[in-house]
């Protein structure tokens, strides 16, 4: 039965729904840890993104603490995959660029790539990073410029590092000004979240 929300709490949900950016994803990529996930959840949530990609395929996806991560993931959709093969059918069909986070030579600092484009960032596992049959089949690989003697960060951590850049792009260029859902599907959206 639908739920009777304040005008104060159908309006922050209109203005949730109405900055979403429906062609901004993260690929979780065997991320171990529930801390980690909860928190990507929550910068996703921050940042706009609408939906999770979920590709496990040598571990479980992780049992999240209810205070920790029920809210987020009650806003953000997750889309499971059982393969590379359906996951990046399922990507490049919404015409999105797929990169991967890499340590490598070829990696490119995370400014150089245009994120206004349809994107999807993979994250790969705190401890070898992105597999790289993923790695290999991305239309590319960014890596986040460090200066200190630490060369690395947190994967959730660079998850918020990685949405903050793409959402100071995407707000320059006005994306966040109007929804990226078309009218009927923004309406059915909206319509889930009353009940929820």
């Amino acid at each position: 039965m639908p739920k009777n929300p304040t005008p104060q709490r159908r309006a922050r949900m209109e203005y949730v729904l109405s900055h979403r950016q429906k062609d901004l994803t993260l690929v979780l990529a065997n991320i171990h840890d529930p801390h980690n996930v909860s928190a990507i959840y929550r910068s996703c949530d921050a940042f706009g993104v609408s939906a999770v990609h979920l590709y496990y395929t040598d571990t479980a996806f992780p049992v999240l603490g209810s205070k920790t991560s029920a809210s987020a993931r009650k806003w953000v959709e997750s889309v499971r995959h059982r393969s590379q093969e359906e996951l990046f059918a399922h990507l490049k069909k919404q015409n999105m660029q797929i990169l991967a986070t890499a340590c490598t030579p070829d990696a490119k600092p995370l400014r150089q790539w245009d994120m206004t484009h349809p994107t999807a960032i993979i994250m790969g596992n705190e401890h070898a990073g992105v597999d790289t049959g993923l790695s290999d089949a991305a239309d590319g690989k960014l890596y986040i410029p460090m200066v200190g003697m630490i060369q690395s960060f947190n994967v959730s951590v660079a998850a918020a590092i990685i949405l903050a850049e793409a959402a100071r792009q995407r707000e320059l260029a006005g994306m966040y000004n109007s929804p990226t859902y078309p009218p009927q599907e923004y309406e059915e959206r909206l319509a889930l979240w009353l009940e929820k």
